[in-house]
């Protein structure tokens, strides 16, 4: 993380979109963009290992179902899962499903799933997709109601090989005839948005 002369941190850009994480699996190529955008009087917290940044009293964490803005229904309970899991697999932090009893609350807004072609093999039809899911995401103290972390426009795309014959650009479609996509892509996108809050900005 650098600081500019005012000590405000920001994120070192690569490219006019500023990717902040590449995440390659075989086939399958993630590029999280993360434009951070903090509230005036709100902090940024860089958490690394246990979170010594975080206040002493956050020990809970509520992850409440996000919402979904979305036309595929199941994004948001796929995504909140998949995001509690990673918090639970980091073993930091207490992880609840309710505000109730939570020292912070990491809430999620699902704002927007697109498909679209990104190869195409000799019949004409696309062989490879890119998946952009965007999402408004905020870690706030409950105790104090302030913002400990947000990312209002968090992009995130991976490039996915589909099965033969599969040739549609909408959401409920293409997860419809690749149920292992949207595992996928959730899966990557929670490690992304957990990675972000506990690692660094």
């Amino acid at each position: 993380m650098l600081s500019s002369s005012s000590g405000t941190p920001f994120v070192r850009r690569a490219g006019p979109f500023g990717p902040a994480a590449a995440v390659t699996r075989g086939f399958s190529r993630a590029i999280v963009i993360v434009a951070f955008s903090l509230l005036s009087g709100s902090c940024g917290y860089a958490l690394a290992g246990r979170g010594s940044f975080l206040p002493e009293s956050i020990q809970t964490i509520g992850i409440p179902t996000f919402g979904n803005n979305t036309s595929y229904l199941d994004i948001a309970q796929i995504l909140t899962d998949k995001v509690r899991t990673e918090f639970i697999g980091r073993g930091s932090y207490r992880i609840i499903p309710e505000t109730e009893g939570a020292h912070a609350l990491l809430n999620g807004q699902v704002t927007g799933i697109s498909i679209a072609p990104a190869s195409f093999n000799q019949g004409q039809q696309a062989s490879r997709y890119i998946i952009t899911m965007t999402a408004s995401i905020e870690l706030r103290d409950v105790q104090k109601n302030a913002v400990l972390w947000q990312n209002p426009t968090m992009v995130f795309q991976e490039e996915y090989e589909a099965a033969g014959g599969v040739n549609v650009t909408d959401p409920t479609a293409f997860f419809g005839q690749e149920s292992n996509a949207i595992q996928r892509v959730s899966s990557e996108f929670a490690r992304a948005v957990v990675s972000a809050i506990l690692e660094a900005f």
